[in-house]
């Protein structure tokens, strides 16, 4: 089965730099694909400070960190602005995803998993899926670590490494190599599980089946190639 090559693929994330660390070979993929990728962001990451770190606006530095990192897919996101922290409690979560979907009119969304070790993502990943309803179907990312997670779905990304490396870059404020480091090592683990070698790499992610949305293999990138 291939992957069709005008999907409408809307990607919602927490912060700023959530994107380039659990997806963005991924994203890079269906780019190549001819896919059209919007990118939703709920908050600015104002409380993504380091310790003993002082950036002036440090929401606006992250918004256009991320800004930065998406010429590559040829789009700027789209930020909600939503407080960094607080959407379990945000009131305007729910409406501003809906209206998006509703103007995009996504084939597919793409966000947080709902067993993430973050308040944020797991609140948005709810948020998301109610906002889906009947119209699209959700696909939810590997978790740092990917504690507690079960993937259906990998993805291969060995073209799209280096690219990923850079995006995550662009993030300066929040000490990037680090999410270098553990995302390119949770990707070689990934292509090991489908069989990969030691320069393969792979992200993985869920789709948990819900009437009326049961297969979505056309909409997806390519998988490893089984060796």
């Amino acid at each position: 089965m291939t992957t069709r090559n005008n999907i409408r693929l809307m990607v919602v994330t927490a912060h700023p730099d959530d994107a380039e660390i659990f997806m963005w070979g991924s994203l890079c993929a269906w780019h190549h694909a001819g896919a059209t990728i919007q990118v939703v962001v709920a908050t600015s990451g104002e409380a993504g400070a380091r310790p003993g770190q002082v950036i002036a606006n440090l929401g606006q530095c992250r918004e256009q960190e991320a800004v930065a990192a998406s010429v590559a897919l040829e789009m700027t996101p789209d930020f909600l602005r939503l407080p960094d922290g607080g959407l379990a409690e945000s009131a305007g979560l729910m409406p501003a995803l809906t209206s998006r979907i509703n103007a995009f009119k996504p084939d597919i969304v793409l966000t947080h998993s709902p067993r993430d070790y973050h308040a944020d993502h797991r609140a948005l990943a709810a948020a998301v899926q109610n906002a889906a309803s009947f119209r699209v179907p959700v696909l939810y990312a590997d978790p740092l670590g990917g504690v507690g997670f079960e993937p259906t779905v990998y993805v291969d990304i060995t073209p799209y490494k280096a690219a990923k490396v850079t995006a995550i870059r662009c993030h300066l404020s929040q000490d990037p190599e680090r999410f270098v480091a553990r995302a390119d090592l949770q990707n070689q683990w990934r292509a090991f599980q489908c069989n990969g070698g030691l320069d393969d790499r792979a992200e993985a992610f869920r789709f948990e089946p819900r009437y009326p949305f049961t297969d979505i293999r056309s909409l997806l990138p390519p998988a490893p190639k089984v060796k």
